[in-house]
């Protein structure tokens, strides 16, 4: 169940007053120069994406969205009763073997999109009630996040912001994204590099996981909630469970207890499937589903390393919000 759930206060994001200092502004422009030689992610690929040069990531100058819609699939303090604003953008700049979205992470699908209409999807998902803005994999384009920003911010976006990453993230990138981002929600996909090298093919992923999340904690804290259970501000951490225990769950949750904070949110995931490019031939180790005995387990290890809160896909309030608009 939730806990931290706030008093009833009026919630202000945090970027409005950078926005009203004219700090925001300042820190897109400084973002979008990084991207002349560019290292907004732990790649360093250090080519000109200002002059549409592609390289890790497939994306150049602009950002790239496969869609945008109000996600019902959240963890329920994002999505509440209306939905969470996701935002896809395309590419990655991981190589996930097992990834469920390979078509958009790895295939170079969607469409270029520049910082003015990216500002206007977010206002169209505040339009539709969304409960907050959702990023979904921005490592590789902060910077035109950044950019798109005060055009929202201008037109009047006032939803909390969530960036939800797979950790690998450059602390260059998120520490322009200090006072913007309201929900951190990074995943610890693997805490060993040989496996993180095998079946992401970045070996150096467990150590900037734990810069990443580091950094992310020292900027919003622990995760707190609103009177209905939505989240407001703070880190939400996913853990997927994955076959024969790959993902180093015990050192994952012990990280997370002892370096972040015993109090971090954790949403630990059994829905690992075979996907991507897994199969009794290639990457045969995950061949397979994570058992119920495996999750269990999962779940028991994080509990003895002295972590206490953890998504469970039941929140109260709603789900009883839910009832009263079908009925009202």
């Amino acid at each position: 169940m939730l806990s931290g759930i706030g008093t009833r206060t009026r919630f202000e994001p945090s970027y409005l007053a950078l926005y009203r200092s004219g700090e925001l502004e300042h820190r897109a422009e400084q973002a979008v120069k990084m991207l002349e030689c560019c290292t907004a992610c732990p790649r360093d690929c250090e080519i000109n994406r200002l002059q549409d040069e592609k390289m890790a990531c497939k994306t150049g100058r602009y950002a790239t969205v496969s869609s945008y819609f109000a996600h019902v699939g959240e963890e329920d303090c994002l999505r509440g009763w209306n939905g969470s604003g996701t935002i896809f953008f395309s590419m990655c700049n991981l190589r996930c073997v097992f990834c469920q979205n390979y078509d958009i992470s790895q295939q170079e699908q969607g469409k270029e999109t520049r910082p003015e209409r990216l500002a206007e999807m977010m206002l169209e998902l505040q339009e539709e009630g969304c409960h907050n803005i959702n990023f979904v994999t921005p490592e590789h384009v902060v910077p035109q996040v950044l950019e798109a920003l005060p055009f929202a911010v201008g037109m009047g976006l006032r939803l909390p912001l969530v960036y939800n990453t797979s950790a690998y993230d450059s602390l260059e990138s998120l520490r322009h994204l200090d006072g913007v981002v309201d929900i951190y929600m990074p995943d610890f996909k693997f805490w060993d590099p040989d496996v993180s090298k095998r079946l992401m093919k970045a070996k150096d992923y467990p150590e900037a996981a734990r810069a990443a999340i580091t950094e992310m904690y020292r900027q919003v804290g622990d995760l707190t909630f609103d009177e209905d259970g939505l989240a407001r501000r703070g880190l939400l951490v996913r853990h997927l469970v994955m076959p024969g225990d790959l993902a180093g769950t015990r050192n994952v949750m012990r990280f997370l207890a002892r370096d972040v904070s015993p109090r971090t949110y954790v949403n630990i995931m059994a829905q690992y499937r075979p996907a991507g490019q897994v199969g009794p031939e290639k990457y045969s180790e995950i061949n397979r589903r994570a058992t119920a005995e495996e999750y269990q387990q999962a779940i028991h290890v994080a509990c003895e390393e002295g972590l206490t809160r953890f998504d469970t896909r039941h929140s109260i309030k709603p789900r009883l919000r839910i009832q009263q608009l079908r009925f009202n």
